[in-house]
């Protein structure tokens, strides 16, 4: 069995060298991606909290909640219908939050990049 001493290769002091931090390409899951899809049907009504009445009426006859009870998920569903209805005109309050709820920068464009891919693939039907 043979080894490499790689002192004799001039490896010398490892440690004085730098070291190159490689990143990892951006993505998202297909849990993710499966809440970007689901949001294209959402209006942008569905980002606002419902109010006493609407959750009153909600009780007495049923009422659909589009809230995911993760709130990363919720994050990026809010940011997905947000780019669904709006393009790239997302108010910065909103990336600041997808940002906080654990996404990066890379993530957003991603995101911003995948929806601007289907929309030229297949324009949405709805205002």
């Amino acid at each position: 069995m043979g080894y490499v001493a790689f002192s004799e290769l001039g490896g010398g002091d490892v440690a004085r060298r730098p070291s190159i931090a490689v990143e990892a390409p951006a993505r998202l899951t297909a849990l993710e991606w499966s809440v970007v899809a689901i949001a294209w049907s959402d209006r942008l009504s569905s980002l606002r909290r419902p109010g006493r009445l609407a959750r009153a009426l909600g009780g007495v006859f049923g009422g659909h909640n589009p809230r995911l009870a993760d709130p990363a998920l919720e994050a990026l569903r809010r940011m997905a219908v947000l780019t669904w209805r709006r393009g790239y005109t997302v108010p910065p309050h909103e990336v600041s939050a997808f940002r906080a709820a654990g996404y990066s920068a890379e993530q957003y464009e991603l995101l911003v990049d995948g929806i601007a891919a289907a929309r030229r693939r297949d324009p949405p039907r709805h205002a």
